[in-house]
């Protein structure tokens, strides 16, 4: 004969309630943390791949940092090297405007300020350390401090940086070389520099031997341009190879951070969905719950 109870009715439904509630608190979660899952275990089998879309996308984030700051020490090279540049034609040009009209007037001035920039320039810092040292961090890499102090002073004595050039891996297996060094920029226009220092004081009118000397320098800086040109288009194509390489990272970086979200990432306008449809069953199950507790066989034998 069938027992009549209401107590295993009302187990029934106290699971169903809390079959429902875990689902609420989990759906709850997902709103709250944006994501479908608390850690990788829950994940399944896109765990492993997940672990390793991370592991890929952090290299690439890195490649890109590295790139950004290669970046901004190249620009800097360029600046400092066009800088040179400027002041060398400028030096130049009034030299043979004093040969050509044979008065000294501005020469002494500009030949000292071009000379100052020059050394301005090869002993930049980057932040971290000098832009043409090499590798080397104990001083600058242009040691005269004044026209007259490089009488006498080859350009071996003259240049304190080394042969090293720094160099970073932007890639699987692709490292690039960017280093430039103060003796590469500087060694041809430092001769035209001693050359004008040999001079003395420019006087007004210069003197025959200070008209040829200057005739000299002027040719000297001419092929000092040419070598400090080769090395700051060179630097220009690191430049290009380099902002190429971090955008390569960058766009791998937001392939791997879509792959990663795909399979991470809740979908909010489902979870809102998946959120009032649960509230609204767990509501009706207190409802039915309610109306069930309430009944009783007594009431119906009587």
């Amino acid at each position: 004969m069938s027992r009549v109870a209401t107590i295993p009715l009302q187990r029934t439904m106290s699971a169903a309630i809390q079959r429902s509630q875990e689902a609420l608190a989990k759906t709850q979660q997902q709103l709250a943390t944006e994501k479908k899952a608390n850690d990788y275990a829950a994940l399944g089998t896109e765990a492993v791949r997940n672990l390793s879309t991370h592991s890929l996308q952090a290299r690439q984030d890195a490649y890109a940092n590295v790139s950004s700051r290669i970046g901004t020490t190249l620009t800097l090279n360029d600046a400092n090297m066009g800088a040179i540049d400027t002041s060398a034609m400028s030096l130049k040009q009034g030299l043979l405007t004093a040969i050509g009209t044979g008065t000294g007037v501005g020469v002494n001035e500009a030949i000292t300020s071009a000379f100052n920039q020059f050394r301005a320039s090869l002993n930049a810092s980057g932040g971290d350390g000098s832009l043409f040292g090499g590798s080397r961090t104990d001083g600058p890499p242009f040691l005269p401090n004044t026209l007259a102090g490089t009488i006498g002073v080859p350009a071996s004595a003259a240049f304190a940086n080394d042969d090293v050039k720094a160099s970073a891996r932007l890639s699987d297996n692709v490292d690039v070389q960017y280093g430039v060094t103060a003796s590469d920029v500087g060694s041809g226009l430092y001769a035209a520099f001693q050359t004008l220092a040999g001079a003395g004081t420019i006087g007004n009118p210069p003197t025959p031997a200070q008209l040829d000397i200057l005739s000299q320098a002027a040719a000297q800086i001419d092929t000092g341009l040419t070598g400090l040109r080769s090395v700051n288009a060179e630097n220009g194509r690191k430049q290009a190879e380099v902002e190429t390489l971090g955008t390569r990272a960058t766009d791998r970086s937001v392939l791997l951070q879509g792959i990663i979200s795909g399979n991470e990432d809740a979908d909010l306008g489902q979870v809102a969905i998946d959120l009032a449809q649960q509230k609204t069953m767990l509501q009706a199950s207190y409802s039915v719950f309610s109306q069930l507790s309430g009944l009783s066989l007594v009431t119906y034998l009587h």
